[in-house]
């Protein structure tokens, strides 16, 4: 086995993985099983718990029962939620691929919920044709991330670094190159990232990088996603000059639990109880989904989304309701424990009364633009799950389809970097990070309040519904927020805060100018300037 080894600032390591949750780590697992002499570490930026992973209530989709489902209608309905603007090769690929992951993380000892006969008790979700999500309770993210981490920690070519905050991949523009965004062949030797313990900044180099990051759901005012959503992995990607593409296209969960006292991240309220029988209504008890879509309470989340959206300013509410109270009070608490418990601390009874509800920011469709085996358009960089752009979710995620994209592009790239990695060699000459000329920051105020007027700016002006206009604005005022932060950045002691806040300006601009550049409305994208449909393709910046 390669020795493994730590100077004071520099960690050398054959593959970099930032991210821990279900694409990280299964692709590290899947790595270290196939090459036992090589050293995979991890980074997270929390602890090994804390992912985007184990946030998933719904469960993760698959054709389980052959009896009633087949490969062919979930990816009919996967290309029915994308709206056009999925690739037909890697949904095959996907569906055709998931239920062998799903069956390895199994055979690692997730637990999926049974029925009384011992078969798997298959949900229903928004979209889908046919019963086919597995799931746990109503934590199947938790699951799945608790089983992941167990299997990772058995292996002893696996390191785990917590509280590692990566701050930028290191390519050729590191050793003094001028790389832009027609530069060729672009490289990756690894990545500088902050040691929170210790404050120091340390350089990792690594023959291959992969980037399993997660979501930016933090660019919004009101998201399901946790508070380490930050987009990070993206925003590195677009600062070393890799391709992004469809940002534009930003997953608003119908249905997060209302809370006047405010939440950060907002209680998901998962779409099975949906699938489970629930039904949206107004406070005078009168379902309205029936005037948007005939699958009513089920059509993709796009179509949900923009429904509530809209009946909430038609009549002057802060939320719209789902209606549980016709379900089986046992059977209920069975599927969805914490749900009901989360409801009962704020005094609703869902058996009783109408849940409170309205969208938020859930899943980013767009992100690193990567081949069907992750690999990004920059050399020994590869990426996979919610911060890439595989062509599975086009316009609009199919619900419970990211799990499993997780799963399959982890294995994929295990499968492609497990040959590719003898033909990749350290880059030695990486210089150590330099902060020379920079001051301990005065004012941690300057930075949160930043905070607050960028998902202030996203959810005003590029919301579920957006015009030319409030596009234009957003992007006036995006502008001076980044150069107030670059000048931060650059004149001060790094901090995860700051790095934070400048990945989010980062995305929030990739969002609006994406959503500018498309001049039609398309599935998760709403411009009232442009209510129809073209052929237009995927948006990719440079």
């Amino acid at each position: 086995m390669k020795e493994f080894f730590k100077n004071i600032f520099v960690i050398k390591t054959d593959v970099l993985v930032v991210g821990g949750g279900v694409a990280g780590l299964s692709f590290a697992i899947w790595m270290a099983e196939k090459r036992k002499d090589l050293e995979i570490t991890v980074l997270t930026k929390a602890d090994v718990t804390e992912s985007n992973t184990r946030y998933a209530q719904g469960g993760v989709a698959a054709v389980w029962n052959k009896d009633i489902d087949d490969h062919d209608k979930h990816i009919a309905d996967t290309l029915d939620a994308g709206d056009g603007l999925c690739d037909y090769e890697v949904v095959k690929m996907v569906v055709e691929e998931g239920p062998l992951r799903v069956q390895e993380i199994i055979d690692w000892g997730a637990r999926f919920d049974k029925n009384k006969e011992g078969q798997y008790d298959l949900g229903k979700e928004g979209g889908h044709s046919e019963n086919r999500i597995l799931h746990y309770k109503d934590i199947t993210g938790w699951e799945i991330q608790r089983t992941l981490n167990e299997k990772a920690k058995a292996l002893p070519n696996i390191k785990i670094y917590e509280q590692y905050f990566a701050i930028n991949i290191i390519t050729q523009h590191h050793l003094g190159r001028n790389v832009t965004r027609l530069t060729p062949d672009i490289e990756c030797y690894g990545a500088y990232a902050l040691n929170k313990n210790t404050r120091n900044i340390e350089t990792i180099l690594a023959r291959a990088t992969v980037i399993a990051t997660g979501g930016a759901g933090q660019v919004y005012k009101s998201t399901t996603n946790p508070v380490i959503a930050t987009g990070d992995g993206m925003a590195m990607v677009y600062r070393a000059k890799g391709r992004l593409a469809n940002m534009e296209f930003v997953q608003f969960h119908p249905t997060s639990l209302y809370n006047p006292a405010g939440e950060n991240p907002s209680f998901l309220i998962s779409e099975a109880v949906r699938g489970f029988g629930a039904v949206l209504r107004t406070k005078e008890g009168e379902e309205f989904m029936q005037k948007y879509d005939p699958r009513k309470s089920l059509a993709p989340r796009d179509i949900v989304a923009r429904a509530i959206d809209n009946e909430m300013k038609i009549r002057g509410a802060e939320h719209m309701y789902l209606d549980c109270t016709h379900l089986d009070k046992e059977a209920f608490y069975h599927h969805f424990p914490n749900i009901y418990d989360k409801c009962m601390s704020l005094g609703i009874d869902p058996m009783k009364d109408y849940i409170p509800v309205v969208p938020a920011c859930h899943y980013i469709c767009g992100g690193i633009l990567v081949d069907h085996d992750g690999r990004s358009s920059i050399r020994h960089l590869y990426a996979a799950g919610e911060c890439t752009n595989t062509g599975l979710h086009g316009a609009n995620r199919l619900a419970s389809n990211s799990l499993l994209e997780g799963l399959v592009y982890g294995k994929r790239i295990a499968e492609v970097l497990a040959t590719e990695i003898d033909n990749i060699h350290f880059q030695e000459n990486i210089p150590k990070w330099n902060a020379e000329g920079t001051t301990e920051p005065r004012e941690m105020v300057l930075l949160t309040q930043s905070l607050k007027e960028l998902k202030e700016i996203m959810s005003s002006y590029v919301g579920i519904v957006r015009t030319d206009v409030r596009l234009k604005r957003a992007l006036d005022r995006l502008f001076l927020l980044y150069a107030e932060t670059e000048e931060l950045y650059n004149s001060t002691v790094i901090s995860p805060q700051l790095c934070e806040l400048r990945n989010l300006i980062t995305i929030a601009y990739l969002i609006t100018k994406a959503a500018q550049m498309r001049q039609e409305s398309r599935g998760l994208h709403y411009n009232t300037d442009y209510p129809e449909e073209f052929d237009y393709v995927q948006n990719t910046l440079m």
